[in-house]
């Protein structure tokens, strides 16, 4: 299961996308629920301002509070059982405002939850290791943590 999204998060998704299709990936649902910055451009210059707010705003609720619970949960475990999403959600956190951090977490939770939805599977936390483009670390995760405890 994925860390932040309960029965209650997962039953409003569903309720307010249903099978996820009508959207091309997940970066249009995220963007449809205004976990999304807006943009403010102008000749040459691009601005990014704050979240955009559109779509349901009972969803995105519960999406940031999800992810307040990933954060805390992230937070507290030690850095041999971390998740490889949880190590960056820790450098996350390390480098960007808490707010931010949290709607960097609902964004990723949200597209995580299409790809689920649009592709009819189930969350499996090591399929990132199947992708043709990331390299097999040799342990585990093969992530430095030193840094972040």
């Amino acid at each position: 299961a994925i860390i932040g999204i309960g029965p209650i998060t997962a039953d409003a998704m569903v309720a307010s996308v249903g099978s996820a299709r009508e959207f091309k990936n997940g970066r249009q649902l995220a963007a449809w629920l205004g976990l999304v910055p807006t943009q403010h451009s102008s000749g040459g210059h691009t601005r990014l301002g704050t979240i955009s707010c559109r779509g349901d705003a009972y969803l995105r609720t519960l999406l940031i509070q999800g992810a307040r619970s990933s954060l805390q949960r992230a937070k507290v475990v030690s850095a041999e059982k971390s998740t490889p999403e949880q190590i960056w959600i820790r450098q996350l956190a390390c480098r960007l405002p808490f707010g931010k951090v949290l709607v960097a977490i609902a964004n990723k939770h949200a597209r995580q939850l299409w790809a689920m939805l649009a592709h009819e599977e189930t969350y499996d936390a090591d399929a990132w290791l199947q992708h043709p483009m990331v390299q097999r670390p040799a342990g585990k995760y093969a992530i430095t943590v030193s840094a972040m405890a």
